[in-house]
């Protein structure tokens, strides 16, 4: 006796960011982002140093978010900057920013040329969710940098981080 078709779960897989795939995180981040990135920002995420940390987020083969991260000197300490994370919205609800960030937290937390000490983004003032998104992962707000968006209102950061043990 059968209670209809398997209810397979979804595949959710992640890919590095590569020159043919690039069109396709522009793409995303045209309808995700309401800033346009520069061409250095492009270049940025192709480079091997990043390749743990920007991957194309794939539901069952469609992709449908990215993130996308820099090494940085800060303060004498190797710092990852968050510089995107978006799903598209008929997506969200279903875990994948948060397996994003995981994914992305754990090559962090294993990465030891260099050991990296923390991890860092700036979340629009207005955005509650996204701020609230990242508090339930054990961020922390340390500051407002005040004008940190130059094209889009309101115009204030809240910077968020979160430091490794």
């Amino acid at each position: 006796m059968s209670n209809g078709p398997a209810k397979s779960s979804p595949r959710v897989t992640f890919a590095s960011i590569t020159p043919n795939n690039l069109g396709t995180v522009r793409k995303l981040n045209s309808v995700l982002f309401p800033i346009k990135y520069s061409e250095k920002f492009y270049t940025d995420i192709l480079s091997p140093e990043v390749e743990d940390f920007c991957k194309l987020v794939y539901y069952n083969d469609i992709p449908v978010g990215t993130i996308c991260c820099r090494l940085e000197k800060k303060d004498g300490q190797n710092v990852l900057y968050l510089m995107t994370m978006g799903v598209l919205a008929p997506y969200r609800s279903r875990k994948l920013g948060s397996q994003s960030l995981e994914l992305v937290m754990a090559a962090a937390a294993e990465h030891t040329k260099p050991k990296i000490d923390k991890i860092y983004l700036h979340v629009q003032v207005s955005n509650q969710d996204a701020k609230r998104f990242y508090e339930r992962h054990d961020f922390k707000e340390v500051t407002i940098h005040k004008d940190y968006y130059k094209k889009i209102t309101p115009h204030d950061a809240w910077v968020l981080e979160k430091i490794f043990p």
